[in-house]
């Protein structure tokens, strides 16, 4: 019996994919996405604490969607986006699914309202 080996080509894309999932995550890199900034500006807008954020990035760090410099005594945050180029590329191979599927539910919903006119001339 011939065995499969499913491999993942892009390392990172489970990383990208859990990263993501979180919203606190999602609203870090939207701010990162306006420029860097520090985990105390990053922190601002959050009822979290700054070692909250700094955890945050570390996760954000690892699945290679932020990076951090060191600028004097600060250490600013910038978004790293090619990593989300592989997540990108992977939900697009499903974009022909979604699209045959929303056809599909598009035809449903017309014949069901053509039914439903047809029901209400006939009354």
């Amino acid at each position: 019996m011939e065995q499969l080996c499913y491999t993942n080509p892009q390392p990172n894309l489970d990383a990208v994919f859990a990263a993501l999932a979180d919203p606190t995550r999602r609203a870090i890199l939207s701010r990162l996405a306006e420029g860097e900034a520090s985990v105390n500006e990053i922190a601002a807008p959050f009822e979290i604490s700054q070692p909250a954020v700094s955890r945050h990035l570390k996760v954000l760090e690892r699945a290679g969607l932020v990076e951090r410099g060191v600028d004097e005594q600060r250490r600013p945050a910038r978004l790293k986006a090619e990593n989300m180029e592989a997540a990108v590329d992977w939900l697009t191979e499903f974009r022909a699914f979604w699209g045959t599927s929303f056809d599909q539910l598009d035809d449903v919903l017309l014949h069901m309202k053509q039914a439903e006119t047809r029901d209400s001339e006939n009354e």
